[in-house]
């Protein structure tokens, strides 16, 4: 259904409910503040347009968005992407794809695939997040220790080299600042839960640093004074070659977009027992995206971490979001030039604390004792996320576990020569538990699949029959167990009906599926194998194969006790 929640919450909508959003939104909009400006820094772009992305994503992700109480804007997944794309293309390559990506994730949402999220593997999710938090701990190495480099490169090896190179240039005032910053985001939430950490060590360090005078880099040594006043509307411009060249980029915004902002939609359902409208959630990402970029923003989605403090906070409906979104909005308006003396140690450290957290690297370590090949999909995405790319980690991974998987039900997906004598066991068959037992005449041969009928599974079917060194006069295949099938099954089934026809064999097809009945039907082979050829069970083949035969009808079946 798309319909914001916000038109849905506000038909109930209270004063006392209004008085927990306000509170909420006031808390949230404190957290994001050091979090906008750090992922902006880290990102490679100026802080201030952190802040334009915190305000009008946020915005109105909480006023379209199908979450009660999704907080949008800036996150750390977004930092590896959005650095790449600015050290590749510049500022205006990165404003382009990201609303190339706003225009994909709306596509998304209306064509209602917000469902199909689910679909992609854990392990994929697990590489490709450890990978993007392991990139972006090496990248804040630069500033929590101080170190005097002109530019660091993009690629984390050439990075790691440059950083060993510099060593010399560590700034200890920065280290010290770094590790204070860190200490308080472990302990404050041990002494109190009413005002977030990064804002206390934001304060904390910030201050210390002023007041002690310590020589380290500041966003106004860096950057300048931070621009304290609403962005102008500007369309950024991109040559034709360099368009194509950002679809790639693109994919991989939207496709991180949609999960993480969708993941956290999920976790939240589970705090508030609500239920989010998934495919509205994407139209809301996609707008936000849209639009944000036009006065300089970065991409957005949903954030996990300030959703939950939303939730907290006592945040309960989109209201919370917009007051959020509204405050940051107050503080970038008046106070944005005060942010200029803010340490960048301080922000790199807080950077490091959200990308160690979102690693989670017990479920890494934990992933590493599943099933080998869901370990070795985590393992390339994640390597391939590190020193490749994002979009080839993440692009990789999908297409290993997708063949993997496919090999997983070609196993289990077999083709099997039945006995003489057919055992049935089935409750329909007979409602007092006795096994039916139904002799198989001479001259017929029964095949039985099970599992999936694919194209995974076509090659081991045409081996199976391919073994069969007598031509049966009858050959019925039982697909009883068979609840999908595709073409290229199909192709292989009408391969075997041809050959067997040279041979004058009749096959005969039994207990098949509704897919596999429509699928069959549409392709033209039912017509091919002519009338009389579909049957809804064994008996009525095996019956069907002795008239064609000429001999007596079989005895009625002997129950034998369970």
């Amino acid at each position: 259904m798309l319909v914001p929640k916000l038109f849905t919450t506000l038909k109930t909508y209270t004063r006392a409910q209004f008085g927990a959003d306000l509170t909420a939104g006031l808390i949230v909009g404190v957290v994001a503040l050091p979090l906008a400006i750090a992922f902006a820094i880290a990102s490679g772009v100026t802080p201030d347009r952190g802040l334009y992305t915190a305000v009008i994503a946020g915005l109105i992700i909480s006023a379209l968005g199908g979450s009660r109480v999704q907080i949008g804007g800036p996150t750390g997944a977004f930092v590896v992407i959005v650095y790449g794309i600015v050290q590749k293309y510049g500022v205006d390559g990165l404003l382009v794809a990201t609303i190339m990506a706003g225009l994909l994730l709306i596509v998304f949402g209306l064509a209602r695939l917000g469902g199909a999220i689910k679909f992609i593997p854990f392990p994929v999710v697990t590489g490709f997040t450890s990978g993007i938090a392991l990139i972006l701990i090496v990248q804040q190495l630069r500033d929590v220790f101080g170190l005097q480099m002109a530019k660091a490169p993009p690629d984390v090896i050439e990075r790691v080299t440059a950083y060993a190179a510099n060593w010399r240039s560590i700034n200890l005032n920065a280290v010290a600042l770094s590790c204070a910053t860190l200490l308080i985001l472990w302990a404050w939430p041990k002494l109190s839960h009413k005002i977030p950490s990064p804002f206390v060590a934001l304060i904390v360090t910030t201050v210390a640093a002023y007041l002690l005078r310590l020589p380290v880099e500041t966003i106004f040594s860096r950057f300048g004074d931070i621009q304290a006043g609403f962005p102008r509307l500007s369309l950024p411009s991109v040559s034709l070659s360099q368009g194509r060249e950002l679809v790639g980029p693109a994919l991989t915004i939207a496709a991180l977009g949609a999960v993480e902002s969708l993941l956290s939609a999920v976790v939240s359902d589970g705090m508030i027992g609500g239920r989010h409208r998934s495919n509205m959630e994407l139209v809301a990402q996609g707008v936000a995206n849209v639009v944000t970029p036009l006065f300089g923003g970065i991409p957005a989605t949903g954030a996990i971490a300030r959703t939950a403090t939303n939730v907290k906070s006592g945040g309960r409906t989109p209201v919370a979001g917009i007051v959020h979104a509204l405050t940051l909005l107050i503080i970038t308006l008046f106070f944005g030039r005060l942010a200029g003396v803010i340490p960048l140690a301080t922000l790199a450290a807080i950077v490091l604390w959200v990308a160690y957290r979102m690693a989670e690297w017990r479920v890494f370590k934990n992933e590493l004792s599943a099933p080998k090949s869901d370990a070795i999909v985590m393992v390339v995405t994640f390597l391939l996320t590190v020193l490749v790319d994002l979009t080839t980690g993440i692009g990789v991974g999908m297409v290993l576990a997708a063949f993997l998987f496919m090999k997983r039900m070609a196993e289990v997906t077999n083709v099997t020569l039945v006995s003489r004598e057919i055992q049935d066991t089935s409750p329909s068959v007979d409602h007092s538990g006795a096994i039916y037992r139904r002799k198989v005449p001479p001259g017929v041969e029964v095949y039985e699949i099970n599992g999936p009928f694919f194209f995974g599974a076509a090659e081991k079917f045409k081996d199976t029959l391919s073994e069969v060194s007598k031509k049966p006069k009858v050959l019925i295949m039982r697909m009883r167990h068979v609840p999908a099938i595709d073409s290229t099954a199909m192709h292989a089934l009408r391969d075997l009906v041809r050959r067997t026809r040279k041979d004058r064999t009749l096959v005969l097809l039994s207990d098949v599926h509704s897919q596999p009945l429509i699928a069959l039907e549409r392709s033209g082979l039912l017509e091919e194998l002519g009338a009389g050829c579909l049957y809804g069970n064994i008996d009525e083949a095996l019956a069907a194969a002795r008239t064609h035969l000429g001999l007596p009808a079989e005895e009625p079946p002997t129950a034998i006790p369970a």
